[in-house]
């Protein structure tokens, strides 16, 4: 089983923290706040490398592409923005947002957290953005354009999806303490994970493939919780924020969790295993 420790604990962001994501070489650490800020944090000496500002409220969520040359965020002020990550500036706004609903939640002081999904495919040539009506959509990640939106009837709005690291599944999170392992071209689900409390926000959850093959996600009850991807069973439970886990990110080729606090913890913690 895997044997997370915590190795070190990242301050600076003055509100909730909304997504932690690694650059897909590993080497950064990117956490988006309700600040409307994005801080850029060197993985293995936990140093602030720069802060990324241009959004006029909260940031729910952040990206890298795959080349880590770029990131995009998505905010509460309804756009898109994607980040030259070299110099921090924003080289595009992506238009087409008027209807665009992100998955909102409220936290006990009625502040607004609000998480929407977006996720780089492989070669970053598109980002699929993801909300809590349970629309999916396909933007071209050059021109900015809406490609594709993707309705699924059958099934109940999801608050979190992402593609598996080959692209063949997908791990959705419902509102009711559940994440589902799906294999979307049958549309079949394969396999179901529990044990944590998940019933108001949009978790992050995420698949840890450098020791282990475990699902890792953020819980209510302000702990970190990892399962086995085949078995369904919790191998590891981690305890040390002060709020709700909303995020965690397991990093590209070390095992390496980063996870992240709301408003009354604020902080970014990394934690490393062994096995």
């Amino acid at each position: 089983p895997p044997d997370y420790t915590l190795q070190r604990t990242l301050t600076g962001h003055s509100k909730a923290i909304s997504s932690v994501k690694f650059s897909l070489n590993g080497d950064w650490v990117a956490s988006a706040s309700a600040d409307a800020t994005v801080r850029i944090w060197n993985t293995y000496d936990g140093k602030l490398d720069k802060v990324i500002q241009g959004h006029k409220m909260g940031i729910s969520d952040v990206a890298w592409s795959p080349d880590s040359k770029l990131l995009a965020t998505a905010s509460n002020d309804k756009t898109v923005k994607v980040w030259d990550f070299a110099t921090g500036k924003c080289v595009k706004t992506l238009k087409g947002h008027n209807n665009y609903v992100f998955c909102c939640n409220f936290n006990p002081d009625s502040n607004l957290i609000v998480s929407g999904s977006v996720h780089f495919n492989r070669d970053g040539t598109l980002i699929v953005s993801g909300s809590y009506d349970g629309l999916c959509r396909i933007w071209d990640t050059a021109s900015g354009q809406c490609l594709k939106t993707i309705i699924d009837d059958d099934n109940p709005p999801v608050s979190f999806v992402k593609f598996s690291p080959n692209g063949k599944y997908i791990l959705a999170a419902t509102l009711d303490n559940t994440l589902k392992l799906w294999d979307h071209s049958k549309g079949k689900c394969l396999k179901t994970y529990r044990g944590h409390k998940n019933e108001k926000f949009c978790l992050f959850a995420s698949f840890s493939v450098t020791g282990g093959k475990w699902i890792v996600s953020g819980s209510e009850d302000n702990m970190i919780y990892i399962w086995n991807l085949q078995t369904k069973e919790v191998v590891q439970k981690l305890s040390g924020h002060s709020d709700i886990v909303l995020s965690c990110a397991c990093h590209p080729n070390e095992n390496i969790i980063a996870s992240a606090g709301l408003e009354n913890d604020r902080t970014v913690k990394l934690w490393k295993s062994n096995n």
